[in-house]
């Protein structure tokens, strides 16, 4: 059975969001409210977590997971940047993008794309999700809260502690997130590539 905490969206209760970090460290899965939807998150090296998400979500070993950090200084140790794609970067973030960059060696062979070797990275705008990364201090290992089969995630933490309370370890509650997930580009080749239109201004990478 899922823990469930209740969190309030703007100003997140640093009690909870320690007894979070705590579970997240111990090897729980868990899901929380993010600027773009819901996502399932667990802690870096965490395979047998990595490995319930896959199954939750029915993904192949090509999917990219995405490391959501809470800094650019965070990010930058794993993924590999030059001058002009900081520069990009920085002027998108923090905010409702994911991007897949070529992973340095501090990524996990798992959690990099088999043949690219890359990895999503992204830094959001949410007060829980930034509270809840500052607590940790190290990345979360991402991946959107959408079910095999369904179109749109759940937008509604008491749903998915509902629904998932037999695979997941804790549901933070930050209210409703939404249900556009991040834009996601691929700088892998160079220059912007727009993989998914979501929730973020694709306009800037055109």
């Amino acid at each position: 059975m899922a823990k469930y905490f209740d969190v309030h969206p703007d100003d997140p209760q640093r009690r909870l969001i320690v007894t979070v970090a705590d579970l997240i460290r111990s090897g729980a899965l868990v899901a929380y409210p993010t600027d773009s939807c819901y996502a399932l998150g667990c802690r870096l090296g965490n395979r047998e977590a990595l490995g319930r998400i896959r199954t939750i979500r029915d993904l192949d070993d090509r999917h990219h997971f995405t490391l959501v950090c809470e800094s650019f200084a965070q990010l930058g140790q794993f993924v590999q940047l030059d001058n002009d794609v900081f520069r990009t970067l920085k002027a998108a973030t923090p905010g409702r993008y994911t991007f897949i960059l070529p992973a340095t060696r501090e990524v996990p062979r798992q959690l990099q794309h088999p043949k690219k070797k890359t990895v999503g990275v992204r830094i959001p705008e949410h007060a829980v999700t930034r509270a809840l990364l500052a607590e940790l201090g190290e990345p979360l290992v991402s991946s959107t809260l959408l079910l095999p089969g369904e179109e749109e995630p759940m937008t509604q933490g008491w749903e998915i502690k509902d629904r998932l309370d037999h695979v997941l370890d804790a549901v933070v509650d930050g209210g409703d997130c939404g249900t556009a997930p991040t834009t996601v580009v691929d700088f892998s080749g160079g220059v912007p590539e727009i993989v998914r239109r979501g929730a973020g201004d694709p306009a800037r990478f055109e």
